[in-house]
Parts: structure tokens; C-alpha cells; sequence
């Protein structure tokens, strides 16, 4: 769990889905699902972390905010000195569902399969 409060406080204004998009980039990449969301790679990469709102909704105590983030992976290889293998960074993409408590400001996310 970690705290969205910033998001919070701008629910139902204009900087709304800005102040989320520079909270979640500001969290430790450890608290977001995104190793688990992989797709094409098998190592998660946070340093260039985007995101995108694609649904914000409100129920009696959260908001619901549908997610998705686009981050990159790479293909861990053996590292061996002879290794051909180039390390090349591959562009991942997962969606989240997050839920901010609209009294504490705690924020739960999960993997949207």
C-alpha cells in the first residue's frame, strides 16, 4: 500500500490526471506491478515510466482509477563475455486498477489481466 494524497485532494478538478501521472512516476518502481505485467521481456525497467488514465470513477469510499502503464523490459541473457546478445530495452504495457481510499488516502493496485 502507498499514499496517493495529491490525486486525492485534486479529484474532480483539471490537474487531476496530471497529479496522478506525476505521483505514480514518483513512487518506488517496487510498488507498482510492473514486473508482473510483463509481456515480451523478462526484467522490468522503471527509468522511463509513462502513464496513461483510461477510466476514473467514484464509489462511497474510493476512487477507481482504470491505468495503463507503458515502461520498458529486457531479455536478461547469461552476461557471459562472449555473449553475442545485445541488452536491448523493449517497450512494455500494462494496465492497473487503482483504488484510493477517498479518507485515508491509501492507494491499492493490482494487475489488470
Amino acid at each position: 500500500m502507498f499514499s496517493l494524497p495529491e490525486s486525492l485532494n485534486a479529484w474532480h478538478s483539471a490537474a487531476f490526471n496530471q497529479t496522478l501521472k506525476n505521483e505514480l512516476c514518483a513512487l518506488n518502481p517496487d510498488l507498482l506491478p510492473l514486473q508482473a505485467g510483463l509481456q515480451h521481456s523478462s526484467y522490468a525497467i522503471a527509468d522511463n515510466l509513462s502513464v496513461i488514465i483510461l477510466n476514473a470513477k467514484e464509489s462511497t469510499n474510493n476512487l477507481h482509477i482504470k491505468t495503463g502503464l507503458f515502461y520498458s523490459g529486457v531479455i536478461a541473457g547469461c552476461n557471459c563475455a562472449d555473449d553475442p546478445t545485445p541488452v536491448d530495452e523493449i517497450t512494455e504495457y500494462c494496465e492497473v486498477m487503482l483504488s484510493i481510499n477517498k479518507q485515508t488516502a491509501e492507494a491499492m493496485i493490482c494487475l489488470v489481466e
